[in-house]
């Protein structure tokens, strides 16, 4: 018998010719060049564009980036530069902080030098700002090392922006170093004058302490004026090179605005006392106005309760509308038969402190007090409040369906308040948000039911 060769067997039993096995084989080769004509050019995962000139050459497509033009691949380049300069001047900035603390202010306290009061005259709140940037150089340099542990080289994922306002409490203990600054320099040359040994020791220190790279302790009492109006270039930068689809991108925004509100409100502050020097402004839009009132407003309230800064959270703010009626039949009545009165309302919440480390617990801690602070339309320059804050632990909150464009705060055995907002839905949520502590806090929630007296008298209950 004729031995049949191996290839037409092949082709017997897998039911293709020679002719279809042909075209076969010239289609998927032009799948081949296809595909890797699409390797060479796929769409940017950064911005959805294509490269151009198209790439076919294989060892070319290996060379560049796969997944990213080269428009988006310099921005990440840029990206990771900020990030790193935002860090890197962070640390100097800390080290010039401690180098006004080892190398000035315990030498001088050591050798008596100055006085307790002299020396915070001179050097204010220089501890706090330490502890800030320990704390806040801490968190960014976790963040950087774990994003290259991940393999993230570009630190993508290092969210500059939401640390930052993680921190914004930092930026009133600089407000507090700028407005003493220029009392601090008067001081110090004053005492310079007076005290020999003073003067020497600045003189010897500045000549012959290699750490201090021959700078007077006058430049480096200057390093958290400079630092703080630096942030606003540090932040546009990263900007600048952020995609606006990345999840830092809003926070990034966020936090530039908050520290050019309060470059503009340390300004103004300094103004107010007289001083002719100011910090570098940043803020030409027409939010500035409303942002630099509004932490007026913050720093009017906290001085009126007395709430340590990192300890209170501002959960709402704003403008509302107040009117006491004079009896409980204003509802039957109706809201129009009040005199209502425009007023800056602030809903503040005392927290637990969990740790030392104001990040290191994500959560909250439990709710000490909340209060709500009333303060009268600006007048001569300055805010009034209205009466002392009411506490919403002797509060009771409620509202009428017949008059839903309102809300009923009853301070117990004492006053009533009737709310109301603009907008009905913003009306609505400054009750739940006020609702919500007063029954967290309330005292009167241990009588029966957990309701008060008042409000289980009749079956029409106020929800």
């Amino acid at each position: 018998a004729t031995r049949t060769k191996s290839a037409d067997v092949e082709r017997a039993d897998s039911g293709i010719g020679q002719m279809a096995a042909r075209k076969w084989r010239n289609r998927a080769s032009e799948t081949l060049s296809s595909l890797q004509a699409w390797e060479a050019h796929r769409p940017c995962t950064d911005c959805g564009e294509r490269d151009l000139p198209v790439e076919t050459d294989v060892q070319n497509c290996n060379q560049r980036r796969a997944d990213l033009c080269e428009k988006c691949r310099k921005r990440r380049t840029e990206r990771k530069e900020s990030v790193l300069e935002f860090v890197n001047t962070e640390a100097s900035y800390g080290e010039d902080l401690r180098i006004i603390k080892e190398e000035f202010y315990l030498p001088m306290q050591a050798a008596g030098l100055l006085s307790q009061e002299q020396l915070l005259g001179i050097f204010s709140n220089i501890q706090e700002l330490i502890d800030l940037n320990e704390n806040f150089l801490e968190i960014l340099q976790e963040e950087i090392d774990q994003a290259f542990d991940q393999g993230d080289d570009d630190l993508m994922t290092v969210c500059i922006g939401e640390i930052f306002l993680e921190f914004v409490n930092m930026l009133p203990a600089f407000q507090t170093y700028c407005l003493q600054q220029s009392s601090s320099v008067n001081m110090l040359n004053a005492l310079e004058k007076e005290k020999e040994l003073l003067r020497i020791f600045l003189n010897v220190s500045q000549n012959d302490n290699t750490a201090l790279r021959r700078m007077n302790l006058r430049s480096f009492l200057m390093a958290p004026l400079q630092r703080v109006t630096k942030y606003p270039l540090l932040l546009s930068r990263i900007i600048k090179a952020t995609t606006e689809y990345h999840p830092d991108h809003g926070s990034l925004r966020e936090a530039k605005s908050r520290i050019e509100s309060h470059l503009e409100h340390i300004n103004m502050k300094t103004k107010q006392e007289g001083n002719t020097w100011t910090l570098r402004s940043f803020r030409q839009d027409s939010k500035k106005k409303r942002e630099v009132i509004n932490i007026e407003m913050r720093e009017t309230a906290l001085k009126t309760v007395g709430w340590l800064r990192e300890e209170t959270r501002f959960v709402m703010e704003g403008p509302l509308q107040l009117a006491q009626p004079p009896d409980g039949q204003w509802v039957k009545k109706g809201s129009k038969t009040l005199k209502f009165q425009n007023m800056q309302v602030l809903l503040l919440v005392n927290m637990k402190r969990v740790s030392e480390s104001s990040m290191e617990s994500a959560e909250p801690g439990p709710v000490k007090d909340a209060v709500l602070v009333l303060i009268r339309d600006k007048n001569n320059g300055k805010f009034h409040l209205l009466r002392e804050p009411l506490r919403l632990s002797n509060c009771i909150v409620s509202t009428d369906p017949d008059s839903d464009d309102t809300f009923e705060l009853i301070e117990i055995r004492r006053e009533a308040f009737v709310f109301r907002d603009s907008d009905r839905a913003r009306t609505h949520h400054w009750f739940r948000q006020i609702r919500r502590y007063s029954r967290e806090l309330g005292s009167w929630k241990k009588r029966r039911n957990a309701l008060p007296n008042i409000m289980i008298s009749t079956p029409h209950t106020r929800p």
